[in-house]
């Protein structure tokens, strides 16, 4: 087993996953999917929204991959591994820090403040075209000072 391989590919999935969550965020939960996105942006009733369909989707990628490479631990295991690993990232910040769905949790860390101020800022509009900074893990650097 070579960890250095595996270690490199996890890596290069967060990278890709964060280059495609922002693409489908801005162009297709923005766009044909905003029927279900649109619930993201609305006062939730319940733990659970519509839109969190989108993670089990992700989900369902990363089990099928895990499932795919689990005998060989080939290149799909630690594709899905990094995938499962965003999935966490993406529970831990946007779920948990930015809104809230468990216990709020605060930080003075500049780069925590500028990604909650960034995803605000998106979450400021309400409709499907005036949105802006659709990343996770990025934002413009004017969040951040």
């Amino acid at each position: 087993m070579n960890w250095l391989f595996a270690i490199v590919i996890i890596l290069l999935t967060l990278v890709v996953m964060e280059i495609i969550s922002w693409a489908m965020h801005k162009y297709l939960f923005h766009g044909p999917l905003w029927f279900i996105h649109k619930t993201h942006h609305q006062q939730r009733h319940g733990f659970f929204e519509l839109n969190d369909i989108f993670s089990l989707l992700f989900g369902t990628i990363a089990v099928g991959l895990i499932w795919l490479g689990h005998e060989t631990l080939d290149y799909k295991f630690w594709i899905g591994a990094g995938i499962s690993i965003y999935g966490i990232i993406y529970f831990v910040f946007h779920d948990w820090f930015i809104h809230n769905r468990l216990k709020a949790f605060k930080s003075e860390n500049k780069y925590l403040k500028g990604i909650r101020r960034a995803h605000k800022i998106h979450h400021k509009s309400m409709e499907k075209d005036d949105a802006e900074e659709f990343g996770l893990l990025i934002a413009s650097k004017k969040y951040f000072k």
